[in-house]
């Protein structure tokens, strides 16, 4: 949890994502998505502060691998539940190493966060667009959700089994933006 106001559990939440990222250089994988963490003292910018140091300090060890940071769906104490907040992560890594940080949008955390793919699709990018230029956005995990939009509950179903009904699966996959 690079989110935690614990020092202790920070600092070997950092030492366990280095050595994902180690891993993932060994191997030659490309990118890495992660969920940002919890700011269980609800101190919501202390959270995203914390993740984006120990984001910079990852990948100033660790050479190669991305790391893609996924929407939540904005359950409980978790942090990355806004574009804002990715946002926020993305601009406090180094400049050095920002440009290694990217976005893996889940279309259910999307919904339960609070954006309505289903009755606003232009509004979503607009506001994606608004805070993060759009080439940062460089994968989706594609699933429906189970329960309604802004219930930021993190219930994942299977497309056009859920709330959000296939029109959204259809604009995204015919969207030249993301070809």
């Amino acid at each position: 949890n690079l989110a935690s106001p614990d020092p202790a559990l920070w600092r070997r939440s950092l030492a366990s994502f280095r050595s994902e990222l180690e891993r993932c250089a060994a191997l030659g994988v490309e990118a890495v998505v992660t969920h940002p963490g919890n700011a269980v003292d609800g101190d919501v910018e202390r959270g995203l502060e914390a993740n984006a140091r120990g984001l910079t300090d990852a990948l100033e060890a660790v050479p190669g691998p991305r790391v893609l940071l996924e929407l939540t769906a904005g359950t409980g104490t978790s942090i990355g539940a806004t574009f804002e907040h990715l946002a926020a992560i993305r601009d406090g890594v180094s400049p050095a190493q920002r440009d290694r940080v990217g976005v893996c949008v889940d279309t259910c955390h999307a919904f339960a966060a609070g954006y309505d793919l289903v009755g606003d699709y232009e509004g979503v990018w607009a506001a994606y667009e608004s805070v993060l230029p759009l080439e940062t956005l460089e994968l989706f995990h594609l699933n429906a959700s189970r329960h309604g939009l802004g219930s930021h509950r993190d219930r994942h179903a299977g497309i056009g089994e859920g709330a959000l009904g296939e029109a959204p699966f259809r604009a995204l996959m015919r969207d030249p933006r993301f070809e």
